[in-house]
């Protein structure tokens, strides 16, 4: 069963990267994508991000009390985990959630009405047009989301740190500052790619070898969510292993 899945994932993954047969169509597309994928999730990964690095500064601190560690060593654990993990990963699990499931009901709703078949019935490489624009959209968006969440992760910690008296804007920011590495963005980036890769594709392959109907719809939507989640963790696993 998860061969059988797989190659039918590779094979319509071949189909989708075939040469377009006109990019100006595919171009109005794509910017429609970013702006579905991007744009509408600006509001919700600032929320969760400002208050996941809020409630990790206090977390830290609370667990660090001695007087022999600096409270600026506080800033530092907070601005390495939102950068390394919670940034990127928790992002990609709500927009799992946010665009996978859409993704999903969009081209599984054409598929159970039957667009799709019209579509390659006129010639044109249905799973192109319908899935690229959303997976050049996620792998161009989700990084751009995910240093938004950081730089609001890093500024949540500040203010519910000043906040809660847990530790003062001046050694929060100092160790935001000090010993910072720039590979720890690369990492970031590499998996915030890879996310937004497995979000996009991994949804559109379960709307589009949906069947039934309405409710085949709905079942092929969490389906995706599902395992889209799973895929973001395996492959968070593998990218930490393979880059830390």
């Amino acid at each position: 069963m998860f061969f059988n899945s797989l190659g039918k994932y590779l094979i319509l993954l071949k189909s989708v990267f075939k040469k377009p047969e006109k990019w100006a169509i595919y171009r109005k597309e794509i910017l429609h994508e970013m702006y579905s994928v991007g744009v509408d999730s600006l509001g919700l990964i600032a929320i969760i991000s400002t208050f996941i690095g809020a409630v990790m500064t206090m977390q830290i601190a609370f667990q660090l009390v001695s007087d022999l560690i600096p409270n600026s060593i506080i800033g530092q654990i907070n601005r390495d985990s939102s950068i390394l993990e919670l940034s990127p990963t928790i992002s990609a699990l709500v927009l799992a959630g946010k665009v996978g499931s859409s993704v999903s009901s969009q081209i599984g709703t054409m598929r159970v009405t039957e667009q799709i078949d019209a579509l390659e019935i006129m010639g044109i490489n249905a799973p192109g047009y319908l899935i690229l624009p959303k997976i050049l959209a996620g792998i161009t968006m989700v990084p751009i989301l995910v240093v938004l969440s950081i730089a609001l992760a890093l500024t949540g910690g500040l203010i519910g740190g000043a906040l809660s008296g847990a530790v003062t804007p001046a050694d929060y920011i100092s160790g935001i500052t000090d010993g910072f590495r720039g590979y720890t963005i690369t990492v970031a980036m590499v998996k915030a790619f890879v996310f937004g890769f497995v979000i996009t594709s991994v949804s559109a392959y379960q709307g589009f070898y949906v069947k039934g109907g309405s409710l085949e719809v709905g079942q092929a939507s969490t389906k995706g969510v599902v395992v889209s989640c799973i895929s973001i963790l395996a492959s968070d696993y593998a990218i930490t292993a393979a880059m830390l």
